[in-house]
């Protein structure tokens, strides 16, 4: 099950912040790519992600792998 839980919390969710978040820690696009990409402003992308980075450490930290 701690396996699944990066999985179950990409799939929790909305389309457009999983594919932010993919884009910038799985494909490795820059900030400047994703903001136009996704036609939002780069301080917009790096405040999405940052909430992202806090949602999946919370999410980990109840599923017991974060301390």
């Amino acid at each position: 099950l701690h396996d699944a839980l990066p999985i179950l919390f990409l799939s929790k969710l909305s389309q457009d912040k999983r594919r932010i978040f993919l884009e910038r820690y799985w494909y490795l696009y820059s900030i400047k790519d994703i903001s136009s990409k996704n036609q939002i402003s780069e301080s917009n992308a790096k405040t999405i992600l940052l909430r992202l980075r806090n949602e999946l450490k919370n999410y980990l930290k109840e599923g017991g792998l974060y301390e």
